[in-house]
């Protein structure tokens, strides 16, 4: 007697393997995903005075965000009007005052991109200097968070993109994620990967914890449920978070609470672990008392930069009774984990073998199959 396993509806086909090698791809992505959506580029407190900025790169275009005289962000295009020259060269610093382009001198308002002045510019005086001010793209912060849209956009479309993505994530009971209260921490690490992967490999592993009994020991001794197969089910998000195992208070090395439990937390918030994607290129963890922020950066089909750091209380570091590392070891540990996986995955991204792609099994099945892959065809009009 034979047992019918029924595989095409236990199995969830991934994408093909084209879609994590093809540069056309890749640059399609770039122009519907990250050329079109709000996406992280950087933490607010980066810019703490007024001519602070940013280079960034987003959907392949150079992006300067500065923070203005009324201490308002703005986000152009990092090209003169002129002929084209870049007008940021270094990743961040101070523009003063205003923008002055390095070759011809073209001088921009911070507040508004406007061309204040040229050199000679008596010799083009009927000439309308409001058609040649800086390109705008949108930029809006959100809880310390710093996001950009090339293609603009009002706040409402920002927080619209994120709060639904949390809804799914929290069942919809959002204050929980604002209790955390990330806009007020600080960040007291900083760590910036580099892996041979494509970004939906990666994005993909942040989504199933099907692997983390495999390569994340340290992780599911802090956090079983990771490791069970029965409690992770179709792998759905726990909306009332991940507890952790019995006798660990701190989501650290040790598995022992060395900080204090961030100041908007209840005892329900204690001792559990959220974590969740923002498409379409953050990923956030709550733990009690600090925050882990992930920001996906696609550099090539096969290569992607992924920054993380952590957030602790102002009251944390700025006290010696306080040591973090070992808070940082934890998912440092696990994020390299997680990129060598990743890495391990791409070369077989051109096998003949993967030519139709592989399959999701029931435990990654819902956000990866049911939840991420609908959106990502939808954005590419698939």
């Amino acid at each position: 007697m034979s047992v019918d396993a029924r595989p095409s509806t236990q199995l969830v086909p991934t994408l093909p393997g084209r879609y994590y090698t093809d540069p056309q791809i890749f640059a399609e992505e770039q122009r519907r995903i990250f050329g079109t959506n709000w996406v992280y580029v950087a933490r607010s407190d980066q810019f703490t005075r007024p001519g602070d900025f940013l280079r960034t790169e987003v959907a392949g275009q150079s992006v300067i965000v500065v923070r203005t005289r009324t201490g308002a962000l703005k986000g152009y295009l990092n090209v003169c009007r002129h002929r084209g020259s870049q007008l940021c060269r270094t990743d961040d610093g101070n523009l003063g005052h205003a923008i002055r382009c390095p070759y011809h001198a073209w001088v921009y308002r911070l507040d508004d991109g406007a061309l204040m002045a040229t050199p000679n510019w008596k010799a083009m005086s009927d000439i309308d200097k409001s058609e040649f001010d800086l390109a705008p793209v949108g930029v809006h912060e959100w809880k310390g968070l710093v996001w950009v849209n090339l293609a603009g956009g009002d706040e409402n479309s920002l927080l619209e993109q994120i709060r639904t993505q949390l809804a799914y994530r929290l069942d919809g009971d959002v204050t929980r994620f604002d209790r955390y209260g990330m806009e007020n921490l600080v960040v007291g690490g900083s760590i910036t990967y580099e892996c041979a992967a494509n970004w939906k490999i990666i994005f993909e592993n942040f989504q199933e914890c099907y692997h983390c009994g495999t390569i994340h020991p340290e992780l599911v001794e802090q956090i079983p449920t990771f490791a069970s197969f029965d409690q992770l089910g179709d792998g759905a998000y726990h909306t009332g978070g991940y507890p952790f195992a019995d006798g660990r208070d701190g989501f650290n090395s040790s598995g022992t609470r060395t900080l204090p439990i961030l100041p908007g937390l209840t005892s329900d918030d204690d001792c559990r672990y959220f974590g969740m994607i923002l498409r379409p290129n953050a990923f956030v963890s709550l733990v009690p008392d600090h925050v882990i922020v992930h920001r996906f950066e696609p550099l090539a089909p096969d290569r992607t930069r992924l920054v993380c750091e952590w957030l602790f209380d102002q009251s944390v570091l700025g006290s010696d009774r306080y040591d973090v590392r070992e808070s940082i070891e934890l998912f440092d540990r696990v994020n390299v984990q997680d990129l060598d996986a990743s890495a391990l995955c791409q070369p077989g991204m051109s096998s003949p073998l993967y030519r139709d792609g592989g399959v999701l099994v029931p435990t990654e099945s819902e956000i990866i199959g049911n939840w991420f892959y609908p959106w990502y065809r939808q954005q590419m009009g698939l």
